[in-house]
Formats: C-alpha cells, sequence, structure tokens
C-alpha cells in the first residue's frame, strides 16, 4: 500500500518546534509576571497566567507525541498513540479552570479598580505580540491535520491577539485615565480565549469517547463500500480515531463472489485512505449466507441514520 509513514519525522520537526515554544513563552511567563506584579496590572497577570497554561499544554502536547511514537507492545497493541487525544482534552480543561480564575479576579476589579501603569503594559505585551506570533508560526504548518498541533497553534494565535489587545488597552489608559479598562481587557481575554478553546474541547471530547472524526462523513463511506462489486451489504461499521492523527475502521462486507483475494482488500484499503485518510483499515470479507450468518450482523450493528 502506498500510504504515508512519516509520524516520526513530523514528531522531530514538531519537537523542535515545542522546545523553541515552550522555552519562548516561560522566559515571557516570568518577565510578563513580574511587571504585572509592578505594575498592579490584573491584565498583565491574567495573561501570563494564561501564557502560563499554554506552556503546560505545549508540553502535554509535546510529550504526548514522543509517545504516540513508540512501538506497540502486547499489552499495548495500539502503542500510545490515544495518549495525544487525552492531552489535547486535559489541555482544555485546564484552560477553562484558568479561565474561571481570571474572570473571578476581573469581576472583583471591576467593582474597586486600581491604578496600573500604562507604558510597562504597553512594552510587555508588545513583547508578547512578538514572542506568540514567532511561536504560533512555528505550528502553522501541521495546525490542519493535528488536533495537538491544532491547539498549540490556536493557543499563541490566540494570545498574539489578545497582547494586542492588551498594547491597545494601555494606550487607552494612558491617554484617559479610565482604570476599568484593565479588568475588562481581563474579561475580553477570557472570552476570546474561550471561543478560541471550544472547538478544541468538543473535539477532545469526542474523539476520546470514539466518535468519527471531524471532516470524514461515515455515509460517504457507506456509499462508496456498497458500490464495490460483488459487495451486496455490510454491518458492523466503526470509524474512531487511533490518535489525533490517525484514523482507524473496521466493517465486515458480504460478498456474491466466491473468490476472495488480496488484491481485492487492498484495493478497499488503498481507497480508504486516498479518499477518507484512513490510515488503519480491517475489514471481514463474508460470503453471502443465510444460513451461517455472522454473528455481528445484528440490527445495532448495521444502524441507519444519526452521527
Amino acid at each position: 500500500m502506498k500510504m504515508s509513514h512519516g509520524h516520526d519525522h513530523e514528531i522531530s520537526n514538531y519537537s523542535r518546534a515545542f522546545a523553541i515554544g515552550i522555552t519562548l513563552n516561560v522566559i515571557f511567563v516570568v518577565i510578563e509576571a513580574g511587571c504585572g506584579v509592578v505594575a498592579d496590572s490584573l491584565a498583565l497577570i491574567a495573561d501570563a497566567g494564561h501564557n502560563l497554561s499554554d506552556v503546560l499544554s505545549l508540553l502535554l502536547a509535546w510529550g504526548a507525541n514522543l509517545l504516540a511514537s513508540k512501538q506497540p507492545t502486547e499489552k499495548r497493541t495500539y502503542g500510545f498513540r490515544r495518549v495525544t487525544i487525552l492531552a489535547s482534552l486535559t489541555s482544555a480543561i485546564l484552560l477553562l479552570v484558568a479561565l474561571g480564575s481570571i474572570a473571578w479576579e476581573a469581576f472583583g476589579r471591576l467593582s474597586n479598580p486600581q491604578p496600573v501603569e500604562g507604558m510597562i503594559i504597553i512594552v510587555v505585551a508588545a513583547i508578547g505580540v512578538i514572542i506568540n506570533t514567532v511561536t504560533a508560526l512555528l505550528f502553522i504548518s501541521g495546525q490542519k491535520h493535528d488536533l495537538n498541533i491544532k491547539g498549540a497553534y490556536l493557543h499563541m494565535a490566540a494570545d498574539a491577539g489578545v497582547s494586542l489587545g492588551v498594547v491597545v488597552a494601555g494606550i487607552a489608559i494612558m491617554i484617559t485615565g479610565w482604570l476599568w479598562l484593565d479588568p475588562v481587557i481581563s474579561l475580553v481575554i477570557v472570552i476570546v480565549i474561550l471561543v478560541g478553546t471550544w472547538n478544541l474541547l468538543r473535539d477532545s471530547i469526542n474523539l476520546s469517547v470514539d466518535a468519527v472524526p471531524q471532516g470524514i462523513d461515515i455515509y460517504d463511506i457507506k456509499s462508496y463500500l456498497l458500490s464495490i462489486k460483488n459487495v451486496s451489504k455490510i454491518h458492523d461499521l466503526h470509524v474512531w480515531a487511533l490518535s489525533t492523527t490517525e484514523t482507524a475502521l473496521t466493517v465486515h462486507l458480504v460478498t456474491t463472489n466466491d473468490l476472495i483475494d488480496n488484491d481485492f482488500l487492498q484495493k478497499v484499503q488503498q481507497y480508504l485512505y486516498d479518499n477518507f485518510g484512513i490510515e488503519h483499515a480491517t475489514i471481514q470479507v463474508e460470503k453471502e449466507d443465510a444460513e451461517n450468518s455472522c454473528m455481528l450482523n445484528r440490527p445495532e450493528c448495521i444502524k441507519k441514520g444519526g452521527k
């Protein structure tokens, strides 16, 4: 089969990206948190807290990618590929906890605004725009086909936009003296990050409960399988994610053909890979026989409708 197996090479490339991104963000978190305390700016402290959660998320994604490259064993027959899904889900949950604490503090500051140093906010946030943009660019090429990489990219891209908003807020505070802008910007940070993370959380939950991965239409797969010459019906069709980058499929094909060859199976597997991105297809071929039907040929295994 002419399938791509460049996963280990991609892990090597992203290991470098993760190392650079984590190093840059750890340095920035220390600088931003320190300046936030000095300037008494909740906006800077809030953004530093979020950047720290991003560092944890990057570490989780990096570790999961490395574990996913390990070979399967007799105990773990799929290896550690599924850890990538657990990592993205854990990252999203940690982020939600951080957002809740930031929002709580911001609402408290709205009723009791505190003076802040506008220039410190502007300079530090401007540095954040640069660092977060550079980090986001490290993951831009892989964010379309890997949920972990997508999470890293969205976090960093959102941070760059939020940091830009903090710069604007700092300038506005210096010009107008409106101290309430600081907690308001903090709440805006929470909303922007929450919106950007929602899809990641939803997709992570779906993959963790073996839902069909986003972008794969199971009805198109059914149509293809039923269109195969000599295939009269199908049952026990399942499509799920082995990891954030690999999809698996199992199906039973009932055929009217008495001859079954490996070439037939290979063509079906290749089509599923080329058109649906399914790398791990396990296909059981059965002869049409009313008296000796497959044990899994039951209504619940061939149920139609519903996603």
